[in-house]
């Protein structure tokens, strides 16, 4: 996303994001996620302490005024209420609340251990809303062999190369679009992605990357092109941006018949990390490094998920009852 302007934000607030882009090395969307949340907590501290007009509608609240003798005022209580508001009045599901539950917990930590504002942590014992936790929307193996089989076009090599990156690498939309010539070496098949945070990783290509990346390279536009180093093309001789690439996923999805089912580019990457795990039976820590994710948490959705998949479908044996009395 583009760069985000918090300027208007109370100074207390503005210091942490700074701090999150300049130290943690966040992205713009991290940031913003953020500095959302902390909008909304403080807008709900300002209303519920009747700090505000009346007749002032919660969306159009002003933070402004927010400092740190305010925050020093603000207990875990208030936290809990206002996740109680976020479902009941915002209707927030689970997962939005944990979210703005760690964005509050994060900032108070901040203020405690960072920037020595507080005593003592108010947030420190704050808990999350639980997630359930479902297996994340991805195609089946035949789906996935559907979409590929169906990419035509004047694009087609690039088109193809980019679906079979997604599906085969698990890669983020950012790392695809980010990805340079210099990025594919050829000698040892490998890819070097860059991912969250500038982290880069090594990923080594099978046998169907590179003979997309082959047929790809040997028609990628030479002559006009304005970003010479960008593995991916556009039409307009740039390097390709993230709504083309989404544009080209929906294409193809719809193409393939699987339009109407909820797939996205993300969604390409689950698939990715599912038929690895499921099909590949490949350990989770070294899926954990494919997908360049930081917590092995994070990827052990995949794995508890899955076993859980597993148990219930013993579990819906039609034999599955106890034997008669009298064997």
């Amino acid at each position: 996303m583009d760069k985000f302007d918090y300027s208007d934000y109370p100074l207390i607030i503005t210091k942490y994001l700074d701090y999150l882009i300049g130290v943690k090395n966040r992205s713009q969307l991290t940031v913003y996620n953020y500095a959302t949340d902390l909008r909304m907590f403080f807008r709900f501290i300002l209303y519920s302490r009747k700090l505000v007009p009346e007749d002032t509608e919660f969306d159009n609240i002003d933070i402004s005024s927010v400092d740190i003798e305010l925050i020093k005022t603000v207990t875990l209580d208030d936290a809990y209420k206002f996740l109680s508001f976020c479902r009941n009045e915002r209707k927030n599901d689970s997962k939005a609340r944990a979210r703005k539950a760690v964005s509050i917990k994060r900032f108070f930590k901040y203020l405690t251990f960072n920037r020595l504002e507080l005593e003592k942590n108010p947030m420190q014992e704050l808990e999350s809303p639980k997630i359930k936790k479902s297996l994340p929307k991805h195609l089946t193996l035949e789906q996935s062999k559907d979409l590929l089989k169906c990419v035509d076009g004047k694009n087609r090599e690039r088109d193809y190369c980019i679906l079979t990156l997604f599906l085969n690498c698990g890669l983020r939309l950012s790392e695809l679009c980010g990805l340079d010539l210099s990025s594919i070496d050829t000698e040892n098949n490998t890819m070097l992605v860059v991912g969250k945070g500038n982290k880069e990783r090594t990923i080594y290509l099978n046998n169907a990357c590179i003979s997309a990346l082959n047929n790809y390279l040997a028609v990628r536009p030479r002559d006009g092109v304005l970003d010479r180093s960008a593995l991916f093309i556009s039409r307009n001789k740039r390097r390709i941006n993230p709504r083309s690439v989404e544009n080209i996923v929906k294409h193809f999805l719809e193409k393939s018949g699987l339009g109407d089912m909820g797939f996205t580019v993300h969604k390409l990457r689950h698939t990715a990390a599912t038929l690895m795990y499921q099909h590949g039976h490949v350990d989770v820590l070294l899926l954990k490094e494919i997908l360049g994710h930081e917590n092995l948490s994070t990827t052990e959705i995949y794995t508890h998920v899955y076993n859980e998949q597993l148990k219930e479908a013993t579990d819906k044996n039609p034999l599955n009852s106890p034997p008669p009395d009298d064997l």
